[in-house]
């Protein structure tokens, strides 16, 4: 029986895979924080998930790019979160959910560069073949949707019958999208094909740093994506410590992801084509800053509707912009590799000391914490400055 065709495995990859992610992401904290763990014990486990994510990612990427066996090891992480993800409900043990949380982030985390170098791969080549062509914005999109109505589905199950019935259909829908990826096309073979297996990962992710763009853009990415991490981690707490039901909790976080299927459907490609990566980063640093600092001074349901859409900006449009400019620069070979230093190492890396720093942050001045990451979005503009996808591979 032949393979079905790439377009519609990836889209079917992404959507289970993501619906999983959606369905646990909102609520990982509030459960953790059911489960026993204080706001400080909170940070730290999260911050300390992040590290792990961080480690994991490049390492299992590079693996997965010297062994050219993409699609099985994306299968096995998968697998293993969704193990982990139904685990977290089994002990109330500290020690037990942090050494549950440290796998689970270990198997998240070369999840997406894996699919993303993947997708992106598959996507440029599908303009120059001979099938039907498609843009990595579609399968991204189709993962957003999921997560959306993954997000939706959780907080209405939630509010239900309690968070326990939201995480093991994360952990089925993990596990059905990692089976799906075993369908997905292989990456093609790099017309230099030894030259990876003689070279250690440090010297692979030193030739990556050597590229003058790609160090731009983990600059800005690890500042932009680093002010999401408060948000990330306290905003459903402080949303719910405020009288938000688990219903409009999922509501405001459907929101922000459905901002991202219309960006990376409609709006992102024609923001690209006219205003450029460099042009798309800096409107999403500012769009940040906008978004940030609203969000320090209120809890009103309306005005959070408000801010909301602007993750459409904040992520998708910066993503889009990141991972049209590493698939030019970057060698084939290393293309999942690429991925997981910009999306785990370099933003997972900064996602993790600011989880840690929200922790401190949140339980010191609570909401200001935010006016933090507003200038966070600040600093990272200039790196957007001048970056275009013109083949530039120079130091």
């Amino acid at each position: 029986m032949s393979k079905p065709a790439p377009l519609l495995s990836f889209v079917a990859t992404y959507a289970l895979l993501y619906a999983g992610f959606g369905m646990q992401s909102p609520f990982v904290p509030a459960l953790l924080r059911d489960r026993g763990l204080q706001v400080q014990d909170l940070g730290f486990v999260l911050a300390a998930a992040m590290v792990v994510r961080v480690i994991a990612g490049p390492i299992v990427a590079h693996v997965a790019d010297l062994v050219r066996r993409h699609t099985l090891l994306l299968f096995a992480c998968a697998l293993l979160a969704a193990l982990a993800t139904v685990s977290l409900l089994l002990t109330r043990n500290i020690a037990a959910l942090l050494g549950i949380a440290l796998l689970h982030a270990a198997m998240l985390g070369p999840i997406a560069p894996i699919s993303d170098a993947l997708a992106a791969t598959a996507a440029e080549a599908s303009g120059r073949g001979t099938g039907r062509c498609f843009d990595y914005g579609w399968l991204r999109a189709s993962g957003s949707a999921a997560f959306a109505l993954g997000t939706l589905a959780s907080g209405w199950q939630a509010g239900a019958t309690g968070l326990a019935t939201p995480m093991s259909i994360s952990g089925v829908l993990l596990a059905l999208g990692g089976t799906v990826a075993l369908l997905l096309p292989s990456l093609p073979q790099a017309r230099t094909p030894t030259a990876s297996s003689r070279a250690t990962m440090l010297r692979d992710g030193i030739l990556l740093l050597r590229l003058r763009i790609y160090r731009r853009i983990l600059i800005a990415a690890a500042l932009l994506w680093g002010s999401h991490a408060l948000h990330d981690t306290f905003s459903v707490i402080r949303w719910r410590g405020a009288g938000i039901d688990f219903f409009t909790v999922s509501l405001l976080w459907s929101e922000s992801v459905l901002s991202e299927v219309v960006m990376f459907l409609l709006i992102g490609p024609r923001l690209l084509q006219r205003i450029g990566p460099s042009g798309s980063m800096a409107l999403a640093c500012a769009a940040g800053v906008v978004r940030w600092t609203v969000a320090a001074f209120t809890t009103s349901p309306g005005l959070l509707a408000c801010i909301q859409p602007l993750h459409g900006l904040t992520f998708a449009l910066f993503h889009l912009a990141a991972i049209r400019l590493i698939v030019t620069v970057a060698p084939v070979r290393l293309a999942a590799t690429a991925q997981a230093i910009y999306s785990t190492l370099c933003v997972g890396l900064s996602i993790a000391v600011m989880t840690l720093a929200s922790g401190l942050l949140y339980a010191h001045i609570g909401g200001a914490a935010f006016l933090i990451m507003a200038a966070l979005c600040l600093l990272a503009l200039p790196a957007c400055a001048g970056l275009q996808s013109n083949g530039e591979e120079d130091a």
